[in-house]
């Protein structure tokens, strides 16, 4: 089992959330040396994600992850094999936190309090991601879909690492209040341009399926903006086609269609730039740290173009 959990983690993945723990704790400090503690808080973040992920799939019956078969796919067929990783989740889920805890940094505790509490926002996030499915359209509006990317993705994605480690380097009030806000605007604009790759994107390039969004009836910020743009009679064709339920290709190409048609897509394009300025006005006040800046920089540039 942990050879095979091993081979699921080492998939190549952009290592968002490690690599910004490293980030917060350099701007903490203003230079860029880190103890080994450090690196071992950085991965436990990579463990905590794991085994998020690895709920996601079952809870989302997705097939492939990372350009391979979900966990659940490779443990058995069925009910045996989604039960297998939602154990094997739960393991990673206390051994992230046995590697938080025992990382010997001052401030490990106080860190690590921060990041379980962020991760009952992401659950109240991913409750409701599953359970707006099963409500109207009409009863919805745009706010839910942000704040379903606000609990689910932005605080845990990106505030929780950046925040993290500049509380473990020490880091004064005012710089973690604008981490936090840094990553509330990045993770935002990072789960908009995830909400249109799973209409838009390719599978061989995402990695996952894209479309899995559609097949679940997901109120995503695209559609939840074209429908409120959308006469009587698409928005009536919205709600029949984003009923949770599998679809056709001629039944997804329709949905997208009408997507792109009433606005969706650009006025989502439009909140991830919006949301991505507002992050850059952000990262101009903050310091160097030894050039580590420049990679908040690339992170935002990335965002604005990511395919995958």
């Amino acid at each position: 089992m942990l050879e095979q959990v091993r081979s699921y983690s080492l998939r190549p993945s952009k290592r968002i959330r490690p690599g910004l723990v490293l980030v917060g704790y350099a701007l903490g400090r203003g230079d860029t040396r880190a103890p080994s503690g450090l690196w071992r808080f950085a991965a436990a973040t990579e463990l905590l994600h794991t085994f998020m992920l690895i709920h996601d799939d079952v809870a989302d019956q997705a097939d492939t992850r990372r350009g391979g078969a979900a966990l659940h796919k490779m443990l058995g067929e069925g009910r045996l094999g989604e039960n297998l990783a939602i154990v094997i989740g739960d393991h990673l889920y206390g051994r992230s936190l046995e590697v938080m805890l025992g990382c010997n940094l001052p401030d490990a505790d106080v860190a690590t309090r921060y990041f379980l509490k962020v991760c009952r926002y992401t659950a109240a996030g991913q409750y409701m991601d599953i359970r707006l499915p099963h409500q109207p359209l009409a009863e919805l509006s745009i706010y839910n879909a942000l704040r379903v990317a606000y609990l689910k993705t932005a605080l845990y994605g990106f505030t929780a690492p950046l925040v993290c480690g500049a509380m473990l380097s020490g880091g004064d009030p005012e710089l973690i209040n604008k981490l936090e806000r840094f990553g509330r605007y990045v993770g935002t604009a990072y789960q908009l341009r995830d909400d249109l790759l799973g209409l838009y994107g390719q599978s061989s390039v995402v990695g996952k399926p894209t479309d899995s969004d559609l097949a679940q009836g997901k109120r995503t910020f695209p559609l939840l903006a074209a429908y409120l743009r959308a006469s009587p009679e698409a928005r009536q064709e919205l709600e029949t086609l984003c009923i949770p339920g599998p679809k056709d290709d001629t039944m997804l190409q329709r949905a997208r269609e009408l997507v792109e048609q009433h606005g969706g897509r650009a006025a989502t394009e439009r909140l991830i730039e919006r949301s991505t300025n507002a992050a850059s006005r952000i990262l101009h006040s903050l310091p160097e740290a030894g050039g580590l800046k420049q990679m908040l920089r690339d992170l935002l540039q990335m965002l604005m173009i990511r395919e995958a």
